[in-house]
């Protein structure tokens, strides 16, 4: 027996507190990250760095955010389903507090480098409360929760950027100020979890060892059909992300016609994306459920590669805003069918482990494309921006011919 049923469990907590505490986690987690992403090549030039060397080592940096978090991702996950989920999301809060202090204490790009590693130790907290979400929420309600928890990430990325270029052009406060806001942030929802979040168990508790239940949920991913083909498409669509969003800073910073207000109109345009995407998520799902998930998947990866094509050709911010925030829209409606399509396609008995492994391709997006931006960068800006949209397109393509496929009659 590799599972029993935990029927001694205590009364489950309200699924409206759960969402409520994911939801402040997710906002505080995300902001942090998104300061770092938009206020990095900032940071770079107080440094010291000449501005040629500053694109490809902004790539190459933002990679070492997921390196360590990546083989750690399905311990995770495993841990969580066997003895505590609290304790893992808890430990995520207070891991991060740790990182972005160290990173407002980075005076040189060697201790930023350190500090961007130790990220990868934060990570994998998302698909344990999707999992836990998905537990203590009855099933007429589940579509909402999801909804209103998906929108807290883009929400969290708009907020950082804004309240960083508050701090930056408005009170004139120095970089190290905005991670150190969120460092203190990130205390408090530590706090905040491990005081108000009760214990959500799953229905049935693993009794197999954590290696064992990591290296079976890898199993269930690879040998399913239809987890591993939206894996890859998911993949496909987060390396353009990944490869694209290091970048808007200095896009905006070649567009902006003055030196002042340069972390606003940083904000305008990374917020702006993160934002829309936030807002479309929900609207996606309602779409989908009309005319299918995969239809809009398909639509929405197509019109993601045509939005990254157009950044090259944004000549003002407001037209960078544009276009980096249809970029987004794409983005999170992908990502909202795919949710939709692995919680409704997936078996039961292995909906809790795929659900952890969720971001696996996040992580390895998040690797994959600021690296790969970091190499096709030298041969200009442009570069970035078109080789992302052909990556889109090929997976767009790719879930055209496999859905082509499976409505073939037999």
């Amino acid at each position: 027996m590799d599972a029993h049923d935990d029927r001694t469990a205590a009364p489950r907590q309200s699924w409206i507190a759960v969402l409520a505490i994911f939801s402040i986690t997710s906002v505080v987690e995300t902001m942090g990250v998104s300061q770092i992403s938009a206020f990095l090549p900032l940071d770079l030039r107080t440094m010291g760095l000449a501005p040629g060397a500053i694109p490809r080592l902004v790539g190459l940096l933002n990679a070492l955010i997921f390196i360590l978090g990546l083989p750690l991702v399905p311990l995770w996950g495993a841990f969580a389903d066997k003895y505590s989920r609290k304790l893992v999301i808890a430990r995520s809060a207070v891991v991060e507090a740790l990182v972005f202090g160290l990173v407002a204490l980075s005076r040189r790009p060697w201790e930023l480098a350190g500090s961007l590693l130790l990220v990868g130790f934060q990570l994998g907290n998302t698909g344990v409360m999707l999992a836990t979400i998905r537990d203590a929420t009855p099933r007429n309600r589940l579509g909402t929760a999801v909804a209103i928890f998906g929108s807290m990430s883009p929400i969290g990325f708009a907020a950082g950027p804004a309240v960083g270029s508050l701090l930056l052009d408005r009170l004139h406060a120095p970089i190290a100020a905005v991670y150190g806001l969120s460092s203190a942030l990130s205390v408090g929802t530590a706090i905040l979890l491990m005081v108000g979040l009760r214990e959500v168990r799953p229905s049935i508790v693993p009794t197999a060892t954590v290696l064992q239940l990591a290296r079976a949920a890898m199993r269930g991913v690879l040998i399913d059909p239809v987890t591993r083909r939206l894996f890859v498409l998911f993949g496909c669509t987060l390396f353009a992300r990944w490869m694209v969003w290091p970048y808007l800073p200095i896009a905006v910073e070649r567009v902006h016609a003055g030196g002042a207000g340069l972390a606003s109109a940083i904000a305008l345009v990374v917020g702006t994306a993160a934002l829309v995407g936030g807002v479309v998520s929900p609207l996606a799902g309602t779409i989908g459920d009309r005319i299918g998930f995969r239809p809009v998947m398909i639509g929405a990866m197509v019109g993601a590669g045509a939005a990254f094509a157009a950044l090259p050709a944004a000549s003002t911010v407001t037209r960078l805003a544009v276009a980096s925030g249809a970029a987004a829209a794409c983005g999170a409606a992908v990502s909202a069918m795919v949710f939709a399509m692995l919680a409704t396609e997936v078996p039961a008995e292995r909906r809790s482990a795929t659900l952890n492994l969720v971001y696996l391709p996040l992580y390895l997006a998040g690797i994959a494309g600021p690296a790969a931006g970091a190499l096709v960068v030298g041969g200009g800006l442009g570069a970035v921006f078109y080789t992302a949209a052909a990556v889109v397109a090929a997976g767009a393509l790719f879930a055209w011919t496999s859905m082509a496929r499976r409505t073939r009659p037999a």
